[in-house]
């Protein structure tokens, strides 16, 4: 073992009860940095994951559309607006043909969506109506997982609602309800099921009908109004969505560019652990810095008598600096392994309904990225200490 290796254990065992403070006091900052990074980490993947398991994470439109100019003596007079057809996905087949073979897209499913009413006597609520195939009415938002009351079951033609809409119209599985769309359709349809999910938007204003059903309310006899896609990764939609619009010709909307506010809050989240992390980081080098300064004082005659032997100045840095590195190492790698047995402890309290407590993530806790900041951290905390250390005067020392 190197001599300055072995001069700088010594030091630190000299005095175990100091160390072991300094140790205990480097690993706690250590489990604040864990638990914030997990604890951040983990709510970013649970709103992540909340969120796209209840939306489509690419959503392909028709392109938008200008009215066109047409010129007329010289004049140029704009199309009327009515006179465009209405926007639909007629090759849509074509369409999922391309999607199916892209890397990446799991399940996709056409949608046939427009704006209604609900009228039940006097009574009348929008409703916004999305008719989805059968097969695939879990495709995009599993709404069997929040079915209340009677089923998911869209083969008979029945109509399934939010509860939050349900109470306002007095609605109970098999009441049946007039059903008014923008085309001016009507159909009397029964309520065969009715969810909660949790969301005002979706409870309140949303209803699920079998394309078939959905077709003729909508006058879309062979088009759709959009492709609803799942992706294995969410985070590749804005790639995915490129490559889509680029082969189809068609809008690809990603998930991230619907829910900017939910990017902007992880984002804000993000910042405010950072501040943490840093304050955590800040008292480890104010700490070691502060207990080897004092120790540089208390053995001034020690350095005097090893300078006055003929040891170096740089030696005697490298001995201070290798003792902050040792207590940042002891103190990092002790409190990394408490904070992840108390954020996996954490993790594990649950409510009545099985779901955590707490949205952390133990496995997010930022393990090696704390130990190599901690041991960095240290060594330029001895960095103060090292160079009062080396700087003594080995005459004036031995005197004292």
């Amino acid at each position: 073992m190197p001599f300055s290796l072995l001069v700088s254990w010594r030091y630190i065992t000299a005095n175990r009860l100091q160390t072991l403070l300094l140790v205990l006091g480097v690993a706690l900052s250590v489990v604040v940095f864990v638990f914030i990074t997990a604890l951040i980490n983990g709510l970013n993947i649970y709103l992540t994951q909340e969120t796209t398991s209840k939306i489509a994470h690419v959503e392909l439109d028709p392109p938008s559309r200008v009215a066109r100019v047409l010129v007329d003596d010289s004049r140029f007079v704009a199309q009327p607006v009515s006179t465009l057809q209405r926007k639909q996905i007629r090759n849509w087949q074509q369409v999922i043909e391309i999607a199916e073979s892209t890397p990446g897209v799991s399940v996709i499913s056409p949608i046939v969506e427009g704006n209604a009413f609900l009228v039940r006597g006097e009574a009348t609520q929008p409703i916004a109506i999305q008719g989805v195939e059968p097969n695939k009415v879990d495709a995009i938002t599993n709404i069997s997982r929040y079915i209340i009351e009677g089923s998911a079951e869209l083969t008979t033609g029945g109509l399934i609602i939010g509860a939050d809409l349900a109470t306002e119209l007095g609605l109970l599985i098999g009441t049946p309800v007039l059903l008014r769309s923008e085309r001016g359709a009507e159909r009397l349809l029964p309520i065969t099921g009715i969810f909660r999910i949790g969301l005002a938007n979706l409870d309140q204003r949303v209803g699920f009908l079998s394309i078939r059903a959905a077709r003729p309310l909508f006058d879309l006899p062979d088009g759709i109004t959009s492709l609803g896609l799942k992706l294995d990764n969410p985070a590749e939609a804005p790639t995915i969505s490129i490559m889509l619009q680029n082969a189809t010709q068609l809008k690809a909307t990603p998930w991230q560019e619907v829910n900017k506010s939910l990017q902007d809050a992880t984002d804000a989240q993000g910042r405010t652990g950072n501040f943490i992390q840093g304050f955590a980081l800040l008292a480890i080098v104010i700490s070691i810095s502060s207990a080897l300064l004092l120790s540089t004082y208390r053995r001034r005659a020690e350095i005097g008598i090893m300078r006055a032997t003929g040891i170096s100045r740089q030696f005697v840095a490298i001995v201070f600096i290798l003792q902050g590195v040792f207590i940042g190492a002891l103190g990092a790698f002790l409190g990394a392994a408490a904070g992840y047995q108390l954020c996996v402890q954490l993790a594990s309290i649950t409510r009545p309904d099985g779901s955590s407590m707490l949205p952390i993530a133990p496995n997010e806790g930022g393990y090696m990225l704390v130990i190599i900041l901690t041991i960095i951290g240290a060594a330029l905390a001895a960095l103060l200490p090292a160079r009062a250390a080396s700087a003594v005067d080995p005459v004036e020392a031995i005197q004292q």
